[in-house]
């Protein structure tokens, strides 16, 4: 499986901008869709983009216009940019890396990175 490590969470006030970033074990952007999704508090794992191998990307409406995925090839890297943010976007955030087909069912199948926790304070 491939290994993902998510960082650059942290806490910031509404309004602000993170950038996360994910970084894969070996070259598998092009072959492999990947997705960020978020868990706050006392509720479910929701997904927040998907990006396919050719890089399209589909937003959850809740972030769109403010959250940008991005990737660097050459690094093995994607990040989600994420600007004004506001306080329902706190949350462990993850990326996970599989078919597009498991991604959008919850991604049980996919691998999955450690999270990394953003805190929006009002």
């Amino acid at each position: 499986q491939v290994q993902l490590v998510e960082s650059g969470g942290g806490l910031v006030q509404a309004g602000g901008s993170l950038r996360l970033s994910c970084a894969a074990s070996g070259s598998i952007f092009s072959s492999t869709g990947m997705a960020w999704y978020r868990q706050a508090p006392g509720k479910q794992r929701e997904l927040v983009s998907i990006t396919s191998s050719g890089g399209t990307t589909n937003y959850v409406d809740s972030v769109k216009g403010r959250f940008t995925v991005s990737r660097d090839n050459a690094k093995n890297t994607v990040y989600l940019q994420m600007n004004g943010l506001k306080t329902e976007d706190t949350a462990v955030y993850y990326c996970a890396a599989g078919r597009l087909g498991d991604l959008m069912r919850g991604g049980n199948s996919s691998s999955w990175g450690q999270g990394t926790q953003v805190i929006v304070s009002s």
